[in-house]
């Protein structure tokens, strides 16, 4: 039978199966079939093949994974793979805050290139929208660049509520996975969204400004939208991915000299300079994304970002 993969963690995932029946399975043959030696095999929304055990209807053995539609994967720099966060997905939602913890639009960068790279529409999601900025004029001017490159931003503050009906709506019968870093409110955001969920939530660091780690490991849940976030309209779903908090998001199977293929203001420059595709974009004469930056087409601030995340991928080391 076919199921869904909800959760999973030491190689036993729970698949909730087509016959209504949610088995703990374990892999048959230990290891699956695929193309890529990810650190971890099935990620939450993968559509799986199950064998039933026999002796039992909570046990089964996965047999094999049913082709992907999309998925969003980071590089996990510990176990040295590229590590599954979420499959099948309709939407990635990138979350982020104006503090608390502190803003940080590079990680924004990486998220927005390799969701683009992966071809998942991603959308930028502000929670603590209520909280005021350390650097107002940064955050807004940052979250109105990606504006004007054609990502869609939302406001959001789980704490007062504003914005929650829209992303309800948006939500709706869509599977979409929340990535952010910790103490983002990832876990908040679903507990407000649906009344009768109720997952761990942290408080942050006081020391670092930090998020404590409260999500382990990534869940696909069935949320039933709050009534008071519909209208008054009962009975709406929608399947969201909460993923744990990632401090640092290293990109997998980008190099630096494609990284401007992922960066949505740089795109419509590329292959215009003098050198053409083998311009590096940093000091040639007749570079169509220098003389972008010079116009004000592209901002400072991501040109910057683009650098550094150029050299981190070159370097092999990672900021937060």
């Amino acid at each position: 039978m076919n199921g869904t993969v909800v959760a999973g963690t030491n190689n036993i995932f729970t698949v909730e199966c087509e016959d209504g029946i949610v088995r703990q399975c374990s892999i048959k043959g230990k290891k699956l079939s695929t193309e890529v030696d990810y650190y971890n095999p099935l990620a939450p929304g993968d559509n799986v093949v199950v064998e039933g055990d026999e002796n039992t209807q909570t046990e089964g053995q996965i047999t094999s994974l049913i082709k992907r539609k999309n998925e969003f994967v980071r590089w996990n720099v510990k176990g040295r793979k590229p590590q599954l966060l979420a499959a099948n997905l309709d939407y990635i939602i990138i979350v982020t805050t104006p503090d608390e913890p502190p803003f940080r639009p590079r990680f924004v960068d990486r998220a927005l290139a390799q969701a683009d790279a992966q071809g998942i529409e991603p959308v930028i999601l502000c929670n603590k929208c209520d909280l005021p900025a350390s650097r107002e004029a940064s955050f807004e001017n940052r979250l109105a660049d990606w504006e004007r490159m054609g990502y869609k931003i939302m406001r959001i503050s789980a704490k007062s509520g504003e914005g929650l009906q829209e992303l309800a709506e948006f939500l709706e019968d869509k599977l979409c996975a929340f990535v952010g870093q910790s103490g983002v409110g990832k876990s908040s955001l679903v507990n407000v969204l649906d009344s009768t969920c109720v997952l761990k939530t942290g408080s942050l660091s006081k020391k670092y400004g930090r998020g404590n780690h409260t999500t382990t490991k990534g869940t696909l849940f069935h949320l039933t939208l709050n009534e008071s976030l519909m209208g008054g309209r009962s009975g709406a779903v929608a399947n969201i991915i909460d993923t744990p908090g990632v401090r640092r998001f290293v990109l997998h199977e980008i190099d630096s000299s494609d990284l401007a293929l992922y960066f949505r203001d740089f795109k419509p420059f590329l292959g215009k300079c003098t050198y053409g595709m083998s311009c590096t974009h940093t000091h040639e004469n007749g570079c169509a994304v220098l003389a972008a930056l010079d116009e004000g087409k592209i901002s400072e601030e991501r040109y910057e970002s683009w650098q550094r995340i150029c050299d981190e991928i070159d370097g092999g080391t990672w900021a937060d």
